[in-house]
Formats: C-alpha cells, sequence, structure tokens
C-alpha cells in the first residue's frame, strides 16, 4: 500500500473509529510519520489530490507547515525552487478554501521566506515576488493577502528553525519593502471585498514597528480608511485593530518621544474621542462596546506620560475612560486598570518630573497635577468598591466561577491602592467609610439585613489598610465601634477578621486602641468558632493583633492562653484547621518574647505543654505504636514546636527547650527515620531551634549531628542534607566546632556520592543532588577549609560533572551554582588560600567539564536554564583563562558545521575570551544565547549536537 494510502487510512481511524485504542494508535503513527523525510512528498502529494477529503488537507498541509518551520534543512538546496512552485499552486488551489489550509500553506510560504536569503528567492525577494504574483493573478488575490498578513508576524515565530542572523536579515529584508507591501494594501481597498483583509494586513505590517514618519501616516489612504471604518459594522474589527496599532506605534517613553509623533497621534485621538457615545448605547452589542473600550484603554496605556500632565484634552481622554470603568460588565471596565496604575506613578514617583527643574518647583508641579486628578480617583473609588460585592448566588457558582471572582477582588484591591497613594490614605478611607455607612442604613430584607454590601466596603477599606496613618482619629475609631455589631454572617464574619488584622498597627499606636482590644479579640473568637474560613481569617489576625500589640497584651497572657489551649486540644468549638493553628502558635510565641528572660522561659514551657503532651503519649506507647502512628498525627505537633522555636526571640529560653525536649525528637528521629514527612518536619523544628539559640545550643548540637550522621546513612533522607546546610550556616566558621563538622560532611558526601553514581540516579532523587549540592555551596562560603583540603572534594566535583544535565530544575541549578561557586572561590580573600587545591582537581577534568557545560547550554538542559549555565561556563573562563579557552575550543570543535557554522563558534568563544581578559560577565551572554538557539533550532540538529558532545561521558577521547 502506498504512504499516501496509510495516511487516508490513519485519518479515517483517527477520526472515526469507534476504538479509542485504534484511534490512539493512528495518532502515534500519523505523530511519528510527520517526523519522516517522506512526510514531504506525501503531504504534497495528497494536497495536490483533487480526491483528498477536508480532514486530508488539514493535515497535510499543517505537516507542510510543520515540515517547512523546523525540517527544511532536510532537503537538498536545489529542492528548494520546486518546494516554492508547488506552494504557490496550493495558494491558488485553495484561494476559496478551505481557509484552515489556505492559513497554513500561507504560513509554510512565510515559513520558507524566512530561511531563504532574498538573493536566494530569487525576483528580487518575496515582496517584489509576491506582488508579481497578484498582477499576474487578480483572482488569486485574497490568497496572497493573507500570505500578505502572516509574513511580518513570522518575524517572531521562534518555531521556525532560522538562525539568530537569518532571522534579523528577514526583518530587514521586510522593512526595506514596507512601501511595496503597503503599496499593494493601498492598492486593494480600491475593491471593496478586499478592504477587511487589507487593513488586517496593515495591521500586522506596523507591528513591525518600522519608523515610517508618522507625518507620513497621518495622511495615508490605509490610515484614513481605518479611521473612517470605525463606525462601519463590516469593518469595524479589522479598523478597531489598525487603530490599536497605531496607538501603540505612536507611544513613546518620554514627553521629547511623542513631539515626533503628534502628527498622527492629533489624527488618531479626536476619531476615537467620536466613539464615546457608543459605550453608553445600549442597542450597541458588547463586543462592539469592548472593541471601543480596547481604543480608549490603548490611548490610556500608551499615552499615559501625556495624560500624567494634566492639560485640558488629556482630561478629556481620563473622563472617557471614567466611562469604561462604570460599565456594568466587568471584563470591559477592567481594561482600564492598567491605566489607572500607571497612572498613579506618573503622578506619584519623582522620575516623572525630573525635567522641570529644582526641587520647590517639582513638589508645586506634582501638587498641581494630583489635584487635577483628584476627583477623577474619587470617582473611581466610588465605581470599583461595588465591584467586589458577593453575587446572591455565590455559594452556587462553580469552582472556577468562584475563583474568578476572588480574582477579580484583587485586582480591585489594587486599584484602590493606586488611588490611594493618589488621593492619600485618609481620603480613601472617609470615601470608603461613607460608603460603609450607606450600605448599612440600606433596604432590610424583613428582619434581616443584606450583609453584602457592607462586607465589600469592608473589603475595600482592609485593602488600603497599609496606606491609611496610624494616627488616624476620625474615621477609623467609628469602624472599630462597628464591627461588634455587624451581622453574624459567616463570610462577613471572615472580612471583619481579616480587617481586624489589617488594622493591627492602628490598634497599637491609636490612644483608643487599647479599649477596643477585647471586643476585637471576642469577634476573632467568634470567627474562630463559626467555620473554617472565618476561624483561618480569626488565626491570621489575632497573629497581626499579637505581632503588633504585644506589649498592651503581656497583661492579658492568661485569657490568650486559654484561646490557644481551646485551639491546640481540640476541645472546644473552634474550628481553627491544623494548618491555620500554627498562626495562633506564632502569635502567642511573639508575645512570650515581649516578656522579661524569666517570666518567657516559664511561658513557653506553658506554650510547648499542649504540643509536647500528645507527642509524649504517642511515644509512651512504645516504639511499634510511634512507628504505625500516620505522619499526620505526628507532624501536626511537631510543627507547631517548629513555629515556637521559630518566633520566640529567646535564644536561651529555646536552647533550654530543645535540650529539654531532645529525648523526644531522638526517639522520633530513631522509630521514623524511614518517614520522610516526619523526618522534613522535625528537620524544620531542629533548623529554627539551630536559628533562634545558635551558640546557645551547646552539648544539644552535637548530639543532634551525630543523630542525622548515622541516620543518613542508613536511610539517606535529603532532610538531614538540609539541615546541616542551617547548622553549617551558623556553626561553619567556628574553630571549635571544625572537628565535628568536617566529619559530618565528609560522611555526607562522600554517601551521596555513591549513591549518585549516574544519571538516571540523579533523576530518581533529585531532591538529594538539590540538598546535597546546595550544602556543598554553603560549605563554600562558611567553611572552605574544611570542604577543600577534604579527601572527598574530588569524588564531590566527579558527581556534580554526572549530574549537570538531569532534567529537575532544582536539582540542575544547584549543581550549576556549586560548580560556579567554585571557579569563583578566588573572588573572595578566604578563598584565594585553597584555589591551587581547587586548581588540582578542576585543571585534570576541565575539558570534560566544559564539554559538559557546552553541551546543557545546547540542548541537553531546558533554554530556561540557560541562565545559569551561562553563569557557569563564564566563571569557568574568568578563572581559568587560556586554559579553559583551549578546553571551550575542544569542545565547539566536536559540533558538527552543519548544525553551527565557524562563525557562530567562533562569537560563542570570543564571549569567553572576554571573560577571560576580565570583561564584565553581564554583557558576555548574547553569543551563549545564540549558540543554544543555533544548535535547538529543530530535533534532528539538537539530536546530531548532543551525539557530538556525549554530555554522559565523563572521559571523551578527541579525535582531531
Amino acid at each position: 500500500m502506498s504512504h499516501e494510502n496509510i495516511v487516508k487510512e490513519a485519518l479515517n481511524a483517527l477520526y472515526h473509529h469507534p476504538d479509542d485504542a485504534v484511534r490512539s494508535q493512528a495518532d502515534q503513527w500519523l505523530q511519528k510519520f510527520q517526523r519522516t523525510i517522506d512526510a514531504w512528498q506525501v503531504s504534497d502529494n495528497l494536497l495536490h489530490d483533487a480526491s483528498s477529503n477536508v480532514e486530508t488537507l488539514i493535515f497535510c498541509s499543517q505537516t507542510l507547515r510543520s515540515k517547512v518551520q523546523r525540517d527544511f534543512e532536510e532537503l537538498p538546496s536545489e529542492a528548494f525552487r520546486p518546494l516554492r512552485d508547488s506552494l504557490n499552486n496550493l495558494l491558488k488551489t485553495f484561494h476559496k478554501g478551505p481557509p484552515k489550509v489556505r492559513t497554513q500553506i500561507s504560513l509554510a510560504v512565510a515559513a520558507l521566506a524566512v530561511q531563504v536569503p532574498a538573493e536566494d528567492w530569487g525576483d528580487g525577494g518575496i515582496m517584489n515576488w509576491l506582488r508579481d504574483e497578484m498582477n499576474s493573478h487578480p483572482d488569486i488575490v485574497p490568497s496572497f493577502l493573507e500570505l500578505l498578513r502572516v509574513l511580518p508576524e513570522e518575524v517572531f515565530n521562534y518555531k521556525i528553525a532560522a538562525r539568530p542572523d537569518r532571522r534579523r536579515k528577514f526583518e530587514d529584508e521586510l522593512v526595506s519593502t514596507m512601501d511595496v507591501a503597503l503599496g499593494i494594501l493601498t492598492a486593494c481597498l480600491n475593491i471593496p471585498e478586499l478592504k477587511e483583509q487589507a487593513l488586517e494586513a496593515f495591521a500586522s505590517w506596523l507591528r513591525l514597528r518600522h519608523r515610517i514618519p508618522a507625518s507620513v501616516l497621518a495622511t495615508h489612504a490605509l490610515v484614513l480608511t481605518a479611521l473612517s471604518s470605525l463606525t462601519s459594522d463590516v469593518l469595524s474589527e479589522a479598523a478597531v485593530n489598525v487603530i490599536s496599532e497605531l496607538i501603540h506605534y505612536t507611544s513613546a517613553r518620554n514627553l521629547d518621544g511623542f513631539s515626533a509623533q503628534m502628527p498622527l497621534i492629533q489624527v488618531i485621538v479626536p476619531q476615537v474621542m467620536n466613539l464615546k457615545p457608543q459605550l453608553r448605547d445600549s442597542s450597541k452589542d458588547e463586543e462592539d462596546v469592548k472593541a471601543i473600550a480596547r481604543l480608549f484603554a490603548d490611548m490610556g496605556d500608551s499615552y499615559v506620560e501625556l495624560i500624567a500632565t494634566g492639560s485640558d484634552e488629556s482630561m478629556m481622554i481620563v473622563h472617557a475612560l471614567l466611562e469604561v470603568a462604570a460599565h456594568p460588565e466587568y471584563d470591559i471596565a477592567s481594561m482600564t486598570f492598567n491605566f489607572w496604575h500607571n497612572l498613579q506613578i506618573c503622578l506619584i514617583e519623582r522620575e516623572s518630573y525630573v525635567s522641570i527643574g529644582n526641587e520647590s518647583l517639582i513638589e508645586a508641579e506634582r501638587n498641581r497635577r494630583l489635584q487635577v486628578f483628584r476627583s477623577s480617583y474619587e470617582t473611581l473609588v466610588s465605581l470599583v468598591s461595588c465591584r467586589v460585592q458577593y453575587p446572591q448566588d455565590y455559594s452556587e457558582l462553580s469552582k472556577e466561577d468562584q475563583k474568578d471572582f476572588k480574582q477579580t477582588r484583587y485586582a480591585v484591591a489594587d486599584i484602590l491602592i493606586d488611588a490611594a497613594l493618589v488621593l492619600g490614605g485618609e481620603t480613601t478611607l472617609k470615601i470608603l467609610y461613607m460608603k460603609l455607612v450607606e450600605a448599612l442604613s440600606g433596604p432590610q430584607n424583613g428582619d434581616m439585613m443584606d450583609w453584602r454590601p457592607s462586607e465589600a466596603q469592608l473589603y475595600c477599606i482592609r485593602a488600603i489598610s497599609e496606606l491609611v496613618p496610624i494616627t488616624e482619629s476620625e474615621v477609623m475609631p467609628q469602624i472599630m465601634s462597628l464591627l461588634p455589631k455587624l451581622p453574624h454572617q459567616s463570610l462577613l464574619l471572615q472580612t471583619v477578621c481579616l480587617t481586624v488584622g489589617a488594622y493591627s498597627k492602628w490598634l497599637d499606636a491609636a490612644p483608643t486602641g487599647l479599649s477596643f482590644l477585647p471586643s476585637v479579640i471576642d469577634i476573632l473568637v467568634r470567627g474562630m468558632s463559626m467555620s473554617e474560613d472565618s476561624a483561618a481569617a480569626a488565626a491570621l489576625a489575632f497573629r497581626h493583633i499579637c505581632d503588633d500589640c504585644g506589649k498592651k497584651l503581656r497583661g492579658s497572657l492568661d485569657g490568650l492562653f486559654q484561646i490557644y489551649q481551646t485551639a491546640m486540644t481540640g476541645e472546644g468549638s473552634f474550628k481553627v484547621a491544623a494548618q491555620d493553628s500554627l498562626h495562633l502558635v506564632e502569635a502567642l510565641s511573639i508575645v512570650i518574647t515581649e516578656l522579661p528572660p524569666d517570666q518567657a522561659k516559664k511561658a513557653l514551657e506553658a506554650l510547648c505543654i499542649p504540643v509536647v503532651a500528645p507527642l509524649q503519649e504517642v511515644i509512651n506507647q512504645g516504639p511499634l505504636v510511634l512507628g504505625q502512628k500516620p505522619a499526620r498525627e505526628i507532624t501536626v505537633h511537631i510543627d507547631r514546636l517548629a513555629n515556637i522555636f521559630r518566633y520566640v526571640d529567646n535564644p536561651e529560653a529555646v536552647a533550654d527547650a530543645i535540650q529539654r525536649l531532645w529525648p523526644l525528637f531522638k526517639a522520633i528521629f530513631d522509630i521514623r527515620a524511614w518517614d520522610m514527612r516526619t523526618m522534613e518536619s522535625l528537620c524544620r523544628a531542629c533548623k529554627h531551634a539551630v536559628r533562634t539559640s545558635k551558640r546557645f545550643m551547646g552539648v544539644t548540637i552535637g548530639a543532634m549531628l551525630e543523630e542525622i550522621q548515622g541516620l543518613y546513612k542508613q536511610h539517606h533522607q535529603p532532610c538531614f542534607l538540609y539541615l546541616s546546610s542551617e547548622v553549617i550556616k551558623i556553626f561553619g566558621s567556628d574553630p571549635s566546632c571544625a572537628d565535628y563538622l568536617k566529619v559530618l560532611i565528609e560522611s555526607l558526601f562522600s554517601n551521596t556520592a555513591c549513591l549518585l553514581t549516574k544519571i538516571q540516579d540523579f533523576t530518581s532523587r533529585p531532591d538529594i543532588a538539590d540538598d546535597c549540592f546546595l550544602l556543598a555551596s554553603r560549605c563554600i562560603r562558611y567553611c572552605p577549609h574544611l570542604l577543600f583540603p577534604s579527601p572527598v572534594f574530588p569524588s564531590l566535583v566527579e558527581c556534580s560533572m554526572i549530574g549537570i544535565t538531569v532534567q529537575h530544575r532544582e536539582a540542575s541549578n544547584s549543581i550549576l551554582s556549586f560548580l560556579s561557586d567554585i571557579f569563583d572561590l578566588g573572588k573572595s580573600s578566604q578563598g584565594q588560600q585553597f584555589v591551587s587545591i581547587r586548581d588540582s582537581v578542576i585543571v585534570p577534568r576541565g575539558a570534560s567539564l566544559t564539554r559538559i557545560l557546552i553541551a546543557a547550554a545546547t540542548g541537553a538542559l531546558p533554554s530556561s536554564r540557560l541562565e545559569t549555565v551561562a553563569y557557569a561556563l563564564l566563571a569557568l573562563s574568568r578563572a581559568y583563562g587560556v586554559k579553559a579557552l583551549e578546553w571551550a575550543k575542544e569542545g565547539v570543535s566536536l559540533i558538527p558545521v552543519t548544525a553551527a557554522t565557524d562563525m557562530e563558534k567562533s562569537r560563542f568563544l570570543q564571549s569567553l575570551s572576554d571573560a577571560a581578559s576580565g570583561v564584565d560577565i553581564k554583557g558576555l551572554t548574547n553569543p551563549i544565547e545564540e549558540l543554544s538557539e543555533v544548535c535547538r533550532r529543530n530535533r534532528t540538529v539538537q539530536e546530531i549536537v548532543q551525539e557530538a558532545l556525549r554530555p554522559l561521558e565523563l572521559n571523551l577521547v578527541y579525535v582531531s
């Protein structure tokens, strides 16, 4: 059976066979087929076959487009002309459709033009060829117009496997033929049925940002047609796209830049302003209103620096944008949000005024502008604050719709912050307070008040809390007095609790703050009892209150402990989830920190009791019970201890507590060392104890390290490495700890090196690789005297070379950072004394290490990792100079010339040479990025490069 028939049968199975397994098999076969060399001819044949159905045509046109984009280099050079002519014939064949097929063929021709220089294309390049074809075949013009539209778009299509140089030249070729393109499009305006296509193509060419003078565009037939078509039902979408591009085209970074664009701006703005009445026209289709709103939003975003001057003309645009912001549809109103944010920046930040003169002139102008925009932002606050009101049917909404509504609230909160930065927190608060009072005195539903309007205003009041001065004395006392009187509705109570937490600094600073604290605590207790969501909000607010009002609350410790005890034991009506209970632990820990040292020690003991008791009870039941408990039943208590150690800022008290609790910790370490979740929790608690106690840890630190060192050999838990990193950070430079830290790191590193002997080991245990090399980097920083002379250092470097190309992001970054830290060793005075030891390990491995890093840059690692790889290569070059260049030359010489040209390799080597000469590394990454792009331009090239560089072979024999 011919390939053509097999493809047809596979497509028939894919779209019509009832068996899922058969459809999946057909899909896999077709995908493999698309990667074969035969796909070129088969697709071309089927596209020229009049009997091919639509499914076949769409598949083959997509295949041909994909082959041209990614695999054009597969073809011999003499195949270009027949391919171009065949695609041209297909454009003519499908000029009446199907549209999807015609688009794919257009994209294929455009991709061909990106990769073939104008001189090789013939006929003076693609634009002249296209003009001649359109003149010769006027009936096919719609097809050619589509090609004309996609051509400039493909400049930025990185799926096309073009070299960076060629991509830049293609853009230059298009820019140089802009007049030809605009001439063709202008001619098409004379044919009514082609106007819309011509305008869409014009919008596409404007995206090239070629600087056609604004004065020329202001009188150009295409621009005038687009402006006059804004009110046309048929052409409005294309016209809007053109005007939108022209608005972006005329934007500038400063006021001086706008002067050159003024001839065009003065033509565009009045025409767009004429559309303002249509924003309120109820007969208008929503999509049309959205398109008009988009133009106003584009003007706001592009001309914000001009608008910020506050001229009469600019205020007309601002008033139009307020009308957009007032539109009942959120999707339309929110189009203006970016403008209000950027305008706020222009009004507030000093950089906007530097050209004005001295400080007094700047201040005067700033105040003038703020005054001009004051009423606009006041109106904006009133408009957006109602957008956050819960819908009546909120509980019936889908999870996705509820998530969208929360995103709306976050966006409105951001806008309110922008408004408060312009108006001042107090003014914004007054507006919102008046809206709150209005909501509370609104229509009643029988005996029930609608809680939603007041919740919305409270949410807004909470949003601006950071900008309300702690000295505010007019509105905040009234709000705090109102809060206890609000209805006990779950979502409202949640917002009340969060509002209380947001204004904790005000409660601490206000003269009347202390008098509000009892009612505030009552609200939070009520919140903890209402629902899980309100309990979560109350717990967070409780933490903020204790953090900011800790000194005021010292006398209420018994009451606070009672709340804490109830939440920890779960005996009362509280609905505080385990994760949220950590806020309460943190809250009490912060209050304890405010106590005198002797009281703090006793309070810390009391704080630990309800947390330690359930752990001790489990341990007392014996190893079997402890070993069989679900991890969550253990970690919930350990996580609370971790928070206590983290937030009780009293090193001696915490050191005493960890010493007292060490037998309990050791029992859990010994029995549950196999359980990653428990070990991570326990190591986190130990980390915070070490961080807080530091040198007060005494003998406990030795016992802790001995424990994890022994357990790591057996269970290889990555968190043991992570805890060791913390210990190294604090004790690494302490001479009295040197002996046992040396034993620790040698044991951990030698065990890890035995675990990670091949790339598959890194892939299966990336967490160990990540934490191991994070620990190694920390050793370089805090105790190089222990790492570099150690016999484990060479095996650690060898281990890192094996793992460089691991696909796991964090593990790969840790390894690359470790190598960069080694290369940068000479930059620190502490590290210079170990450079000779470093060199004795790196130099014998230099060629292999460089080759693996080049492989990582050219495709062995994802391109998102390139910045880290590039830094490692440049740091290596800086450290080893001429040697590193020799290693790099050896490495890139392995890349076949079909994959990367000598010029591309030479530019790459030059960047390394510049780094070796001391040039700042920051400016040297472009040639590395270009070589990376060239070597990844398609799958075939990437495979060729990796096969040549073989990054998984540490010792590659070079054959010259």
